[in-house]
């Protein structure tokens, strides 16, 4: 329902943009834009965004971008998809959307996680936008693979696939409770065949951080997968420090993943 107390707080101008946006279904829009749909020279510009801003019409994302929020939205304060919102701080696509918002996605757990993590190569900070926290952390550019993009809306949004995802899961198991769950999730999608195995080991092999190619390893191998599947990430942690997932140092040495099992890991 459209907000009566909105529409007649509107300029004719700002009603004449409002009508253009909505026309053109527009979800994020640029200063650019605005010179577009505004008359050439048009002096007031400035002041018009102002006042769209109060009137949650617009809603900043950053210098100069804005998400328009059409009239029938306003009362609700229903905006676009969280997704669509990292692509404009990474332009070149030098990003994807991950760890525990990929985790709700591709239902690893029931659990529901607030932080969008967006992954990039360069910048680090923490933002709230529209009610919505984005957490961007900057990853080395080699962490930069495995990835694919999603339709929404008639957009794209680049996001890990499920397999990087289930890699990213063991790196950073923090929310779903630890290294023990992540391989409970891992193994659970591996014997329901909810995953391509042979995917996952090539993105395994190519992660740089040794102890999470590690937990995968073994865990695969107590879920059963072929030997020669797991040749190639057998020799990715040959020869390496042994290790234990836990504080724990005491336990059953695994020699083919150098890990120390203590018994609350079995």
């Amino acid at each position: 329902m459209v907000n009566n107390n909105t529409i007649s707080s509107l300029t004719q101008k700002e009603a004449e943009l409002v009508a253009r946006l909505s026309y053109e279904q527009k979800d994020i829009v640029r200063a650019k834009d605005l010179d577009d749909y505004l008359p050439r020279g048009f002096a007031y510009r400035s002041k018009l965004v102002y006042s769209l801003r109060k009137k949650k019409i617009l809603i900043p994302i950053k210098n100069g971008v804005y998400i328009f929020v059409p009239l029938e939205a306003v009362p609700t304060g229903r905006r676009i998809s969280e997704f669509l919102i990292p692509a404009v701080f990474s332009p070149r696509g030098d990003y994807y959307i991950g760890y525990s918002t990929m985790y709700n996605y591709y239902n690893f757990t029931d659990q529901q996680f607030q932080t969008v993590y967006v992954l990039n190569s360069r910048i680090s900070r923490q933002r709230t936008i529209a009610g919505i926290s984005f957490k961007f952390i900057k990853i080395p550019a080699r962490r930069m693979y495995g990835l694919e993009t999603i339709d929404i809306h008639g957009k794209t949004a680049i996001v890990s696939s499920k397999e990087r995802t289930l890699v990213d899961l063991c790196y950073y198991s923090k929310p779903v409770g630890g290294s023990n769950a992540a391989a409970e999730i891992l193994i659970r999608f591996i014997k329901e065949g909810k995953c391509d195995i042979k995917r996952l080991i090539e993105y395994a092999v190519k992660f740089p951080i040794i102890k999470t190619r590690k937990l995968i390893g073994l865990t695969l191998e107590k879920a059963g997968v072929d030997e020669k599947l797991l040749t190639p990430l057998e020799k990715s942690v040959k020869k390496t420090s042994l290790i234990s997932f836990t504080e724990d140092r005491k336990g059953k040495i695994n020699e083919r993943w150098r890990v120390i099992v203590s018994s609350s890991s079995r």
